[in-house]
């Protein structure tokens, strides 16, 4: 791992450098002889490991996708092919891993143990695919402490802030960021788990009393965890920034949520996004401005290639393309030319940080998540491919709407009757509902090409209640009722 103050302000020709040398000793001394996936999947393709020269040479290698390594009730334990472990079965033919305590003594079984037996573990959140695990050994451990104090450098936080950590908890990348980047900057922080573990109202509180500097949240949970504070008339101007994870941020709700909390008396409060998946085994951050630059990337950590979603071509700098994660210096889980489903609107960027001058790789914040839009298995809805997705920063910046739920269904419950979709509304005092319905309908067949069956108007706790708000790890903000799904 290279010293990160160093490489943020290195040229990029350097670091491009650095990888392409990163990578040659990564396929060579940790793919090919201890992947089982990708050990298969180079000799089936004919790749040599030792014939690649750098970053431009990962075009030959297949692409990666989330069912290769889903368990399936087939293949139960179909992930355990991509976490790299010299096992007896593998050390009998590449370095005879198993027998190195005849040799080295007991110190180097211990290196070798703190480099690769797996002691940590997260799970992917699939809702169609079985829930995946990617596990950490020690070394990796060593690596996600320093990928949050990373992290928490481009968020300009410092030892004195108060963090208080509301993602939920669980074996996810959220939770799990946002802990080890507190305790390797040494930031006092709560962890408090969510509302699930501590409780709203305790958690509420806490901020006040601790006078917390620094929230982390999901989201959707952050903007009705505020309105009931601001109800309450809680005392938050110690709150200077509110960093978000595990979904995307509209710029609408980063606006209602800085109006929030400037009504509990937080003063110039920034709202701030990560980028993850759990494939990443790191989350990035935006830089502190009211405009986004973009997420700064480790390029030491990783490799991230944007291709067009349709030929698999790579694009050019700046323009759209979906992100392709390679790992590069992790042990545990490790994929290479990874398909996150995820599409960046403006790509990524190699040029330095207008607002910080780093000169890592920047992804666009301007992203696209295809993978939801995939995973509910849509097809057409009324005849129409619809992309889900446009509902979330439609409805999440409205500044009329405080929540919603869209649901699908098929008319009388019957799988072969025609697709109806329901949007589940509250809105927020004083709105004329008439004309926001029309603003709604209006500006959905806008961005969706098709107009909901009915808008619904219910009150807050019944929509909280449909989202699993306090009792889900995210929100179901699309709910797909049709039968068979």
């Amino acid at each position: 791992m290279e010293n990160w103050q160093k490489l943020s302000k290195t040229p990029w020709q350097e670091i491009r450098k650095m990888q392409d040398r990163k990578l040659r000793s990564f396929l060579i001394n940790q793919i090919y002889p201890y992947s089982p996936y990708y050990r298969r999947l180079f000799d089936q393709h004919k790749l040599d490991p030792y014939k690649f020269h750098g970053v431009d040479d990962l075009v030959h290698i297949p692409f990666s996708y989330k069912e290769d390594v889903a368990p399936t009730d087939e293949n139960p334990t179909k992930h355990r092919d991509f976490i790299i472990r010299p096992d007896e079965e593998v050390s009998e033919k590449y370095g005879h891993l198993a027998k190195l305590s005849c040799y080295g003594g007991k110190h180097v079984v211990a290196e070798r143990v703190h480099e690769y037996k797996p002691v940590h573990m997260h799970f992917t959140t699939g809702r169609t695919a079985k829930s995946t695990p990617f596990v950490y050994s020690l070394r990796d451990l060593e690596n996600i402490q320093e990928g949050g104090k990373r992290l928490f450098d481009v968020f300009a936080l410092s030892k004195t802030d108060v963090m208080i950590n509301a993602f939920p908890y669980a074996p996810h990348l959220a939770f799990w960021q946002a802990f080890f980047a507190a305790d390797s900057l040494g930031t006092a922080s709560l962890h408090s788990g969510g509302g699930k573990v501590m409780g709203t109202q305790n958690l509420i509180d806490a901020v006040e009393m601790l006078r917390g500097t620094v929230l982390a949240f999901i989201p959707g949970y952050a903007y009705y965890f505020l309105r009931q504070a601001a109800e309450q008339k809680k005392d938050y101007s110690s709150v200077r920034k509110l960093l978000f994870g595990g979904e995307r941020v509209p710029p609408g709700l980063k606006d209602k949520i800085r109006a929030t909390l400037q009504e509990m008396g937080a003063t110039d409060p920034m709202v701030l996004a990560t980028y993850a998946c759990t494939e990443s085994r790191v989350a990035w951050g935006e830089c502190p401005s009211e405009a986004s630059f973009g997420y700064h990337v480790y390029p030491d950590l990783e490799i991230i290639e944007m291709i067009d979603p349709q030929t698999g071509e790579r694009v050019a700098e700046g323009e759209e393309g979906e992100i392709v994660y390679t790992a590069l210096d992790w042990r545990g889980t490790c994929v290479l030319r990874y398909r996150t489903g995820d599409v960046a609107k403006d790509g990524i960027t190699y040029v330095p940080c207008p607002n910080c001058g780093r000169t890592v790789p920047r992804i666009s914040a301007n992203l696209q998540r295809k993978s939801e839009f995939k995973e509910f298995d849509l097809t057409k809805i009324k005849g129409t491919l619809v992309n889900l997705n446009n509902f979330f920063p439609l409805m999440m910046g409205h500044p009329q709407v405080l929540e919603w739920q869209v649901e699908i269904r098929k008319r009388n419950n019957d799988p072969f009757d025609l697709d109806e979709i329901y949007l589940y509304l509250a809105p927020a005092a004083g709105v004329n509902v008439e004309e926001l319905k029309n603003d709604l309908r209006q500006k959905i067949i806008r961005d969706t090409e098709v107009s909901p069956n009915d808008i619904i108007i219910t009150s807050v706790e019944q929509i909280l209640g449909r989202l699993g708000m306090e009792t889900e790890l995210k929100e179901k903000r699309i709910l797909d009722s049709r039968p068979g799904k």
